[in-house]
């Protein structure tokens, strides 16, 4: 690319299963140098949203732009976007060392503020627990190169002390990058975002004002 990106939107966005309508009326901003939350209850579509955004889900209309200019497969371009999915993405045969290599990070850089990534290097990725993968996946999305980054739901089978290692790493990534970040720890949400989303049961996004209060008046959170 021939310059860093600063503004991914996405909106007319339209998704339905059936008779059910996932996603119908969204508009996401997420700009470099910011971190954005997205909630909602579960179930409601957030992570068909990112899939969308990527451009890895059919869907009957989108519109995802890149400082103004559709991009119509976002995932395919250099540079521009990584995802973290819910699930295992790295394959299990994989050493956490090779996964890094391929994906042009330098994990000795890690080390000092990742101990236990230094004492897993070299084991493959079916060796390690479910806390220890989702840590190394997250690093892996985080801190590779793209201007752009979405996260779903990164801090499952997190320690609260790893919780807190991320978010400090997230919030150093975000100085240069663009960053959404989806998980129902919506206090960890919270705490790290500029601008804070919510999806709603008929698929649509709302941008909080106050995030805290329309949380409560929406029953979010009591």
């Amino acid at each position: 690319m021939n310059h860093q990106p600063t503004t991914l939107e996405a909106d007319g966005i339209w998704l339905q299963f059936g008779e059910r309508k996932i996603l119908q009326s969204v508009y996401v901003r997420i700009q470099a140098g910011q971190i954005t939350g997205l909630l909602g209850r579960n179930g409601c579509g957030k992570s068909c949203l990112l899939k969308s955004i990527m451009g890895l889900m059919p869907v009957e209309t989108r519109s995802v732009r890149v400082d103004g200019h559709y991009v119509e497969k976002p995932y395919q371009q250099p540079g521009l976007i990584r995802y973290l999915p819910q699930h295992p993405f790295v394959p299990p045969s994989l050493t956490i060392r090779t996964a890094f290599e391929w994906y042009g990070v330098d994990m000795n850089e890690l080390f000092g503020e990742y101990p236990t990534l230094e004492k897993l290097k070299n084991r493959r990725m079916s060796q390690l627990s479910g806390g220890e993968k989702r840590l190394a996946e997250m690093l892996l999305i985080l801190k590779s190169d793209s201007a752009f980054v979405l996260l779903d739901e990164p801090f499952s089978q997190l320690m609260p002390v790893q919780i807190e290692q991320l978010q400090a790493t997230i919030r150093q990534e975000a100085r240069r990058k663009g960053i959404l970040v989806s998980d129902h720890r919506y206090r960890s949400v919270l705490d790290l975002s500029d601008t804070v989303y919510f999806l709603n049961a008929g698929g649509r996004t709302i941008r909080l004002a106050d995030p805290m209060q329309n949380l409560r008046d929406m029953g979010y959170i009591a």
